[in-house]
């Protein structure tokens, strides 16, 4: 019997209990009972067009319902943004960073710029109802703290303050789990739902990126288990960080993952295109709709 059907069998799940763990059905029942719904969505540069209205367009043409745009520069575009959301059934979905400094630097001022350039970019998201900010706490060669103190100082300092205007403005920080090549800290989906529950606030939230998760995690599926509530965006691309389908890359397991937790956010293009955008963007959504209906539970 393989770890698969042991964990299905009542066997398993027997001793999983005496163990004090639990199968994945049982932490499925602990989720919301919401049913998932796919809503595609994507950055704003991925999309080809001579303006951001032009590329929302197609976005809702190609049957896309979010758009993600970068934090950088952001509370000058509101009104742009605004405008090119206005008559279309796309909203905003996540922004991506953005922010100048380094939430867990070992100099503090340069936490202070990361904290107080964030705040600004939430102010903004705020105003877009934005589902939240992407935050990445550090990456490799950005930090001289360890991983015990880069979670203390995040816990103690920054998340707090960030935690509590994002709710002020209706929003969300969203710690976003990297892959080796890019961060020493925060690789895991599990590592990010544990500190936002340890940092037990409604402001501070997670993602996930099939693209990261294809070099970190296991599975798929058990990633977005262990994320389950605290998990609100995630970032879509192939094995090679292109277009979804562009190579063999599935996404029916991290699929499954999210229809067992009931989730209710934004799946956003972050990746690059092989060919003509205008042709391969609509065909991999309809691959990403073909794995979603695939995805059974």
């Amino acid at each position: 019997m393989d770890r698969r059907h042991f964990i299905a069998s009542a066997a398993g799940a027997a001793a999983l209990a005496g163990a004090g763990l639990k199968p994945a059905a049982a932490i499925a029942q602990d989720q919301p009972k919401k049913e998932a719904v796919l809503k595609l969505a994507s950055q704003d540069g991925r999309i080809p067009g001579g303006n951001l209205a032009e590329k929302v367009r197609k976005l809702q043409d190609w049957g896309g319902v979010g758009l993600e745009v970068g934090g950088g520069g952001l509370p000058g575009r509101v009104k742009e943004i605004k405008d090119a959301l206005r008559g279309t059934n796309v909203k905003m979905a996540a922004i991506c960073a953005g922010f100048r400094g380094v939430p867990i630097s070992h100099d503090p001022e340069i936490r202070k710029q990361a904290i107080e350039s964030s705040k600004e970019i939430l102010t903004a998201a705020g105003e877009l109802e934005s589902t939240g900010m992407i935050i990445v706490p550090a990456f490799n060669g950005q930090t001289e703290l360890n991983n015990k103190e880069g979670r203390k100082i995040l816990l103690e300092e920054v998340l707090p303050q960030l935690g509590d205007h994002a709710v002020k403005c209706g929003t969300r920080v969203l710690l976003e789990p990297l892959n080796r090549g890019e961060c020493f800290f925060l690789r895991l989906l599990a590592d990010a739902a544990a500190i936002c529950r340890d940092a037990k606030h409604p402001g501070v939230c997670m993602m996930g990126d099939f693209y990261h998760m294809c070099i970190e995690e296991t599975s798929d599926c058990g990633a977005f288990l262990s994320a389950g509530k605290y998990c609100h965006h995630v970032h879509l691309a192939s094995r090679a960080r292109n277009l979804p389908g562009q190579d063999d890359r599935s996404f029916v397991d991290g699929f499954r993952g999210l229809k067992m937790i009931g989730y209710q956010d934004y799946c956003s293009l972050e990746c690059g295109c092989k060919g003509d955008p205008n042709v391969e963007i609509p065909k991999s959504f309809r691959l990403l709709e073909q794995q979603w209906a695939e995805a059974k539970i």
